[in-house]
Order: structure tokens, then C-alpha cells, then sequence
């Protein structure tokens, strides 16, 4: 079985060097009081079939062009993409997230509104469940991270403005609590956990993209501002490797989409430039799958993508990794470690 590429047709199996995956080590400070939720465990390579291995789903993905919003789940075994159960309301925008071994999908957009709903999948039963406790509000390109066994849902817009809600999910009551908004406003900002504390960066404030960076303190419930990215930043995609955060893509105050990459050192508290992706990805998905960095999906300006990339560290370099077999406009990915 084989790859998809971006018109459908299969490709051959990558080259051995494209599957290698080196180990991951975490080289950022840890904290005692709050877990990172962001892993960056390692395997030496993607794992012979039936071997225990991470889970990369992609979800939801919704325009009036193609609305056809189907989840995919990548099986490393055969090296392919699958369909898996669909949302139960097709959507983009939406915000993904995996916690305790489900996945989270909280709000989104159609055509018609904004939604306050969240779902939740059982990759056991490859089903969605809609008895999950709803957001406050509805809302739309929002970020979603886990951390210290709950889910944290920060900003986003509710069809009209960006707003600076940020709310708390508590699994075991089923229940969303109101904690410290944020400094500014966001929409299709980046989210992720990283030594305790919770980064949030880059969005758009409803009239242009942002730099800017601020971080939640989940002991004290304070946010503070951080250094700015390099790069204002528009739904790019964000994930915790090797110690650091990298973001990349996504869009900049020009409305221009990006290919260029930046990584905080949580050490230095400085930015700065990583090796550019071979396309243009707004709308992306940047996550750690089996212990790579794989940008997924996005849009180019002209179409939206299939197409994924894997990055080598050592070589500082990006390779073709294959495609999904749909385009998931605003959808986003998961993974279930």
C-alpha cells in the first residue's frame, strides 16, 4: 500500500531514510508544579505492524467548496491513511485536542453559525460522542491544549469580534470553568505547554495578524507577556520538540501565506529561525508523530493541501512525507500517544 500524493495517485514507499526517527529528548527546564502535555517521545523508527505506537488523527475541515469534513487516522504499519468516523457536525474552525486517550473537538464554524458544542472520540469504538459538557459561548479558531489532566480552550471569535475567553474542562465533572482571560484578544492563534506553562501565540486581534506572546501560569492563574515572535502569525501550526516550541505557517499581517518556521528556547527566551517548509501552509497542523516534526495539510493561496513534511534536525531540512487522502480546510490534528 502506498502514499497518496496531492492528485490521488500512489506513490512508492519513502525511502528507508524518511521513516527514520531519531530520539527525542526534551532539552528545555522542567517545573515540579504542572505536567507539560506536550510530549516529545522518540522511536528509532515508525514501528513494524501490530507494535505499540502513537496515533495521528486528522479532524474536521469544513469550507462551502468542500465540505466534506471526514476524519482521517495515518496507520504507520501500512503506511497509509484510513477514514475514520466523521464529526457529528461538520465543521472548521474547529479546535483539537487529545486527552486521556480520546480526542477533543471543541467549536468551529459552518456556513450557517458558530458552535459551542464539543465531541469527543473513542478510537476503540471509532465513534463520537456529543455528552461532553459545551463551551460557554460558541466559538471559532480557538486553540484547545491539555495540561495537568484538563483541557484549556483560549480565545477564538464568536462570529463577530476575537475575543479573550479562556476556559477550563474538568473530565471527571464534565464541567467548563471561566479562568483569567487573556492579555489580548485572539483568533487562530497557537497554543501549546511547555515546562508548566501554557504559551499562547501570534493570532489575529480581528484586524491583523499578531507577534505578540503571553503565557499562563496554571498555579497562580496569571498570564504575563513573553518575547515576540519574528514573524507576525495567522492559524499557524505549533508543537513542543526537543525542548523547544516551534511554530510555523500560517499567514502574516499582509494576508500572505507562510512557509517559514521560528522556535523559542524556553531557556533564552528567544526566537529564532528555523529551515523553511517547501510550501506555503496557512491553516496548518505542526505536531510530533512517533518522534518527527510533520507539517500537515494547510493552504498554499491557490489550494488547499493534502501534502505532509517531515523535518530532519540533524540536516535542518524538510522532506516530502506523503498526503492524506482528502484536504481538511481548517481542520486540525491530533495524536494519541
Amino acid at each position: 500500500m502506498g502514499v497518496y500524493n496531492e492528485q490521488g495517485a500512489a506513490l512508492q514507499e519513502p525511502e528507508s531514510r524518511h521513516l527514520l526517527i531519531k530520539e527525542a529528548k526534551a532539552e528545555g527546564p522542567g517545573r515540579r508544579r504542572a505536567a507539560a502535555a506536550s510530549s516529545t517521545r522518540g522511536r528509532n523508527r515508525v514501528p513494524p505492524k501490530g507494535a505499540n505506537s502513537d496515533a495521528m488523527f486528522m479532524v474536521g475541515g469544513w469550507t462551502r467548496g468542500d465540505p466534506s469534513c471526514s476524519v482521517e487516522q495515518f496507520c504507520p504499519e501500512d503506511n497509509e491513511w484510513r477514514r475514520a468516523a466523521a464529526l457529528i457536525n461538520c465543521r472548521g474552525g474547529v479546535a483539537v485536542a487529545a486527552l486521556d486517550g480520546r480526542i477533543y473537538a471543541a467549536g468551529g464554524e459552518d456556513a450557517i453559525r458558530c458552535y459551542s458544542n464539543v465531541e469527543r472520540y473513542n478510537p476503540d469504538t471509532d465513534s463520537w460522542s456529543a455528552d461532553v459538557a459545551p463551551l460557554s459561548s460558541p466559538r471559532s479558531g480557538a486553540c484547545l491544549v491539555a495540561t495537568g489532566g484538563c483541557l484549556f480552550v483560549i480565545g477564538g471569535h464568536d462570529g463577530v469580534a476575537a475575543i479573550d475567553t479562556v476556559e477550563r474542562y474538568d473530565p471527571i465533572a464534565n464541567a467548563w470553568s471561566k479562568q483569567a482571560p487573556t492579555l489580548t484578544r485572539r483568533t487562530g492563534a497557537a497554543a501549546a505547554v511547555l515546562g508548566g506553562y501554557l504559551y499562547v501565540m501570534g493570532g489575529s486581534d480581528g484586524d491583523s495578524a499578531l507577534s505578540s506572546v503571553e503565557r499562563y501560569d496554571p498555579v497562580d492563574g496569571t498570564w504575563s507577556m513573553c518575547a515576540h515572535m519574528l514573524s507576525p502569525r495567522e492559524n499557524a501550526g505549533c508543537a513542543v520538540y526537543l525542548g523547544h516550541i516551534y511554530v510555523g505557517g500560517g499567514r502574516d499581517e499582509l494576508n500572505l501565506e507562510l512557509c517559514g518556521l521560528e522556535r523559542l528556547n524556553p531557556e533564552t527566551m528567544r526566537w529564532t529561525p528555523v529551515k523553511r517548509m517547501r510550501n506555503k501552509r496557512d491553516n496548518m497542523s505542526l505536531v510530533v508523530f512517533n518522534g518527527a516534526l510533520l507539517a500537515v495539510g494547510g493552504s498554499d493561496g491557490l489550494t488547499n493541501l493534502k501534502t505532509i513534511e517531515v523535518y530532519c534536525q540533524e540536516t535542518n531540512t524538510w522532506r516530502h512525507f506523503g498526503s492524506m487522502k482528502s484536504k481538511h480546510p481548517g481542520g486540525r490534528v491530533a495524536v494519541l500517544c
